[in-house]
């Protein structure tokens, strides 16, 4: 998608995004892997995965964009129960569409021990649990001759051993 979107672009055309990613969810994650793990004896993925920053400024690179850059921000939203965040996430139409995902319905104990276990390890002194989304922003430029380019290597003209030993004084 990236790369058709940098074909999609003029020359030195920029592309500003943002997508949930890194730890998203995590705290669903891991209570529904614990609850299934202890009530059905195995595991079904629930949530999808998210691409990690790094990752995510890589494929930008891959896809031929120039001066590339990711960033993070980190929002905790909380919630009631776990189940009002579910609700929450099919009322935005985020429901778990992986094709490996389970497709019986999840048993009653299983949802109910989901949610002990997540009010047990993310729950604050108020008892609303906590569920992080992680919005990274994406920028990356179409190529063009216009734009600044790398120096070559050894063609620095100031030692960075000798500024750090400068600082250091």
């Amino acid at each position: 998608m990236l790369a058709q979107i940098r074909r999609a672009l003029r020359p030195d055309g920029l592309l500003l995004a943002a997508m949930l990613g890194g730890d998203t969810l995590t705290e669903l994650r891991q209570s529904f892997a614990a609850a299934e793990a202890e009530c059905e004896g195995g595991l079904s993925p629930r949530v999808a995965p998210f691409a990690d920053l790094r990752d995510i400024g890589a494929l930008l690179q891959r896809a031929g964009f120039a001066l590339p850059v990711t960033d993070v921000d980190r929002v905790v939203v909380r919630y009631s129960s776990a189940f009002a965040l579910m609700a929450d996430l099919r009322r935005m139409g985020a429901t778990n569409v992986l094709r490996e995902r389970r497709h019986t319905p999840t048993r009653r104990a299983t949802m109910l021990r989901m949610a002990q276990i997540y009010g047990e390890r993310f729950a604050d002194p108020d008892g609303r649990i906590r569920a992080t989304f992680d919005i990274v922003w994406l920028s990356g430029w179409a190529p063009h001759d216009s734009q600044q380019k790398p120096l070559k290597p050894g063609s620095a003209k100031a030692s960075l051993e000798a500024a750090v030993r400068q600082m250091k004084r």
